[in-house]
């Protein structure tokens, strides 16, 4: 057996060399090790944000939130984003006054930020994030009224962002998506949104008015690639502010052209669309989206009306007859009993001439 003071000589045995030889060789590698090296949340944010991001309105607003986190960080370097620090970011969000929805956009930007930087090795550990409970807010819709207002003083100054505005509030579609259209994607009375929000395409009928906007006025030059390409959101954005100050909206901070979306969905439940069409037509991933619609579709409940303002002293104890809940299994099951009664009489009218002629 080799002794310890042979090993540590280097001096060689029969049963080590015995073991050497019938023993496969074993080979050790070792991993490079990368250096981890601590970053601000500006500098991650310039290094992958166009490869998280498209150009647009929400990087845009990304840009703003991810700007505003580093500040609050004071630019502190970081090698991993721990919860505690987390924790404090969003309590100093709410300190100012941020809503809980405002909260949890800002920290969908973060969180999708520091997901692609440990991916790369950047940070090598993740806090949790959690959803905060949004409440439900009021949905603002156009009354007709508003809508006429509203888009008189934006023809008057754009024609290009007239059409566009009616064209917004007919289709329920949002600014991105009227903007990005080209001409094959109208066909015959219908138009096809391929570039959207949730990513699935969809295509809907297009009303009277809709036909009509979407027409060019002859003009001199090359023809543009769509409908509405002259206009930029930028641009669309600005004429809108300007007609809503001058028409006495200029306070509501809700009369936005997203609101065009609203008081479209809120007209077809208000029409007695269903819900399920109305998320096909909207383009919502989810029903719980369009559910926040559900609620202007008081059609159902009017009943309740008429049952609170009779009498109860014309309503006999315990009748349905008539009402306006009972059952339709229950007033087809008391029509059959009503005839199956009838006939039964007139069996017995049959019987009884012949009863009483035999008595003659």
């Amino acid at each position: 057996m080799m002794t310890n003071e042979a090993i540590q000589e280097g001096e060689s045995s029969d049963h080590f060399s015995m073991f050497s030889s019938q023993s496969p060789k074993i080979r050790y590698t070792y991993n490079k090790i990368r250096e981890v090296k601590s970053h601000r949340v500006g500098d991650l944010f310039s290094a992958y944000r166009d490869i998280l991001w498209d150009d647009g309105r929400h990087k845009y607003n990304v840009s703003s939130f991810i700007g505003e986190i580093d500040e609050i960080l004071l630019g502190e370097r970081f090698s991993a984003f721990d919860q505690s620090t987390l924790d404090n970011l969003i309590g100093t969000l709410r300190q100012r006054g941020n809503s809980n929805a405002t909260i949890n956009r800002k920290m969908a930007a973060l969180s999708k930020l520091l997901r692609k930087a440990h991916k790369m090795g950047d940070i090598h550990s993740l806090p949790e994030f959690r959803r905060q409970k949004e409440r439900a807010g009021r949905i603002r819709f156009l009354e007709r009224d508003e809508e006429a207002r509203l888009f008189a003083a934006i023809k008057s100054r754009s024609e290009d962002a007239y059409r566009l505005s009616v064209f917004l509030v007919d289709t329920g579609c949002r600014l991105g998506e009227a903007l990005g259209l080209i001409w094959n994607d109208i066909q015959e009375h219908r138009v096809s949104f391929w570039i959207t929000k949730s990513g699935r395409s969809r295509t809907i009928p297009m009303t009277e008015r809709v036909k009509e906007v979407i027409k060019l006025p002859p003009t001199e030059g090359r023809r543009p690639k769509g409908p509405f390409t002259k206009l930029s959101q930028a641009q669309f954005r600005a004429i809108w502010n300007d007609a809503k100050a001058e028409v006495g909206l200029g306070a509501d901070d809700q009369v936005v052209p997203h609101i065009l979306r609203h008081t479209c969905a809120s007209r077809l439940v208000q029409g007695g669309i269903d819900i399920r069409r109305v998320q096909m037509w909207l383009g919502h991933q989810t029903l719980s989206m369009t559910m926040r619609y559900a609620h202007l579709a008081t059609n159902d409940l009017d009943g309740c009306v008429i049952v609170l303002e009779t009498p109860r002293s014309t309503q006999p104890a315990g009748s349905t007859e008539g009402s306006v809940f009972s059952s339709p299994v229950m007033t087809t099951s008391s029509a059959g009993r009503k005839q199956r009664d009838e006939a039964a009489a007139a069996k017995e009218s049959q019987k009884a001439p012949r009863k009483s002629s035999k008595a003659k």
